[in-house]
């Protein structure tokens, strides 16, 4: 079976899952064989009508039809969603979680010893093809074979050793969008202050954002090279990190990042 033969179903189909099937159909995954199953249905509706796939109300059809499967609920709806579901799972059927912080043990407790799991940290960016996902599975090759393919339709994936490091992955690339989110927000304000209207505010800030991504992703130097480079001595840039190193801007952010790493170790149970 080729990877655009898979049947791919969803368990409920909210952003992430939206983004993944328009991920598929843009990479050329037929229709009839994405189904989705959305307890609302106005949702069933959109999907349905959008992407031209099949949605239904229950999760059971959904799951009996797939070779892989994507629970995409919250984390505190997955216990019941998903016990007894695995009644309904092909032998073979790879099953992919993209709930923060429920773990493979507990998967397995409510579908079955023999599911062959595969755990996700994706980003919202995957929402406009540019995602950053980042999986984990003590599963067959196969199985994380044809979670990449799906990742890979709205962004990058990429794989964890160890399922520990998908809360220092939570921290650094899951939770990373709003932490840039913020900081353009800010110099958004910043710029409205200073005189500029909000939609050039806006347009400033948000187009630097994505040309310093860019730069970072296309460039052969790392963040403090990039930095060093724009950064004149004695100049507008010097001024400004001066006062964000006096702030302590670069400790704040370290001290951010290990709180959402130990937020999403307490979610873990």
């Amino acid at each position: 079976m080729t990877m655009q033969d898979l049947n791919i179903a969803f368990i409920g189909g909210g952003n992430m899952a939206e983004a993944l099937i328009a991920g598929l159909r843009r990479a050329g995954h037929a229709a009839e064989r994405i189904i989705v199953a959305e307890p609302q249905a106005a949702r069933r509706d959109f999907l349905s009508n959008s992407y031209q796939i099949k949605a239904v109300a229950e999760n059971s059809v959904a799951a009996s039809a797939a070779d892989l499967l994507v629970l995409a609920m919250k984390p505190q709806q997955m216990k019941a969603a998903v016990t007894g579901l695995g009644l309904h799972l092909k032998g073979d059927t790879s099953v992919i979680s993209i709930a923060a912080g429920v773990t493979t043990a507990s998967m397995r407790a409510w579908l079955g010893a023999a599911a062959n799991i595969v755990r996700v940290m994706p980003n919202t960016p995957a929402l406009v093809g540019a995602g950053m996902s980042v999986l984990f599975s003590d599963a067959d090759e196969l199985h994380k074979q044809r979670t990449e393919y799906l990742l890979d339709a709205c962004g990058e994936s990429l794989r964890v050793e160890k399922e520990s490091q998908l809360h220092a992955v939570t921290a650094l690339s899951g939770s990373g969008p709003a932490y840039f989110f913020l900081l353009t927000e800010v110099m958004q304000a910043t710029g409205e202050k200073l005189g500029l209207s909000p939609e050039l505010a806006a347009k400033l800030a948000a187009q630097t954002a994505l040309g310093a991504g860019k730069m970072l992703t296309e460039s052969d130097r790392s963040a403090a090279e990039l930095r060093h480079q724009v950064t004149s001595p004695g100049g507008t840039t010097q001024a400004a990190l001066d006062v964000m190193y006096e702030m302590g801007l670069p400790d704040a952010v370290r001290k951010a990042v290990l709180a959402a790493s130990k937020r999403s170790e307490e979610l873990a149970g």
